[in-house]
């Protein structure tokens, strides 16, 4: 964004930010924003193509790293979030992977919530520590356990909150501050909240992560990630990105750009949606325990009215019985997709055990809370009444 942009923009609300930020508009004028499709970029002389490529004339290069679309959603996210830099990766996986290979090295820890999603946990347990990284799993809610379990070495923290699938809860501003007395950097996935709900660069965070797939897209159209932060952490993540090339393609930031119009309205029905099902679930004789941090009875319900705008769409409840009972409750139901993705208008519905933690041991998945008769919800935005009926036919079907 230009200046006079960044000026226009300083004070300006989510929706106007939502639908406005970020674009650029081309000597054609077009009022939506054009799908940049190509590879690379014509240069008017030998002279002209040196200075871009060495960073003295800024500029698009190849779109590896420099596209305009894809430049277009990160300025909005990173206007969304309140960073002063984003990086768009082709995952949201990618965008943890980018993050970790651009600001750690062999040598480094890492303290890691025990409440992620399936296979961050498998990345930081496994595949970074081929690269010398190390890896001590924490309770996500005991603020003494992270400070703990911080070493000389430790050089980032690292949470979802709400966590995947159990909904638990972490005070961003306490942890923020055991962050800083240890210079470690936080890194939040915000990816169930989004910055519609809560934006945890204002309470401390260093960095923040999305899977764009999930809530920024909203439809489930396409795979994307962004990394969102300060430009002296971000430029090192943009030089990961730049070799190693785990690139968002054009067309996909154009989606990401589309979703974000309507961002926060999809995430206040998602809300309200799940409000009135989480209530409406914890009645049932036959649900033995509901995970959603909008039940006052939630653990971690008064940090998330504090920090966050609204409780999210995601929501995990365990029925009487194991892993038997669990299959023929999502078998029963025909409205609800089977299906591990979320963040979608459509509602889903799946068994974590089995898909999205699957690949955890047993010990991982007992200390993570998955047990065989989880199932986790994510809330759409069909009428109440037809997702609730849907859900009674799992609940009959016990």
């Amino acid at each position: 964004m230009t200046d006079t942009e960044k000026d226009l923009f300083l004070n300006a609300g989510i929706d106007t930010l939502a639908v406005r930020a970020g674009q650029t508009r081309s000597a054609e004028g077009e009022h939506s924003e054009p799908i940049y499709t190509t590879s690379s970029y014509v240069f008017d002389s030998a002279e002209a193509a040196a200075a871009r490529f060495s960073g003295d004339d800024p500029g698009n290069v190849y779109s590896r790293y420099t596209n305009p679309t894809v430049r277009m959603f990160e300025e909005r996210i990173a206007a969304l979030e309140g960073g002063e830099m984003a990086v768009a990766t082709s995952s949201g996986m990618a965008a943890i992977l980018s993050t970790c290979m651009a600001l750690l090295q062999a040598g480094d820890h890492v303290v890691c919530s025990r409440s992620v999603f399936g296979t961050t946990t498998a990345l930081f347990n496994r595949y970074m520590l081929k690269f010398g990284v190390t890896t001590t799993f924490v309770n996500p809610v005991d603020l003494e356990e992270w400070r703990s379990a911080i070493g000389a070495n430790t050089r980032m923290l690292f949470l979802e909150t709400p966590s995947n699938p159990l909904c638990d809860v972490v005070d961003l501003r306490a942890l923020a501050a055991i962050s800083r007395a240890s210079n470690c950097l936080l890194v939040v996935d915000n990816c169930f909240c989004t910055p519609a709900l809560q934006k945890p660069l204002q309470l401390g965070a260093d960095i923040v992560v999305h899977s764009a797939t999930k809530y920024l897209d909203g439809q489930g159209r396409c795979v994307g990630g962004v990394v969102v932060g300060p430009e002296k952490l971000l430029q090192d993540v943009l030089v990961f990105l730049r070799t190693a090339g785990p690139s968002m393609s054009p067309f996909n930031a154009w989606v990401f750009l589309k979703g974000l119009e309507t961002l926060r309205l999809r995430m206040d029905a998602h809300c309200a949606n799940s409000m009135a099902i989480a209530n409406w679930l914890q009645q049932q004789p036959q649900i033995e325990k509901v995970f959603y941090a909008g039940l006052p009875q939630h653990p971690g319900h008064q940090v998330a009215a504090q920090q966050q705008r609204g409780f999210g769409a995601v929501m995990s409840f365990q029925v009487k019985g194991g892993k038997a009972e669990a299959f023929r409750f999502i078998n029963a139901t025909r409205l609800l997709s089977l299906t591990a993705n979320l963040g979608d208008s459509k509602s889903t519905i799946v068994h974590p055990g089995t898909t999205t933690h699957g690949r955890l041991s047993v010990e991982e998945k007992a200390q993570a809370g998955i047990t065989d008769n989880l199932i986790r919800v994510a809330v759409g935005l069909e009428d109440v009444a037809d997702i609730q009926a849907d859900l009674a036919r799992g609940i009959a079907a016990l």
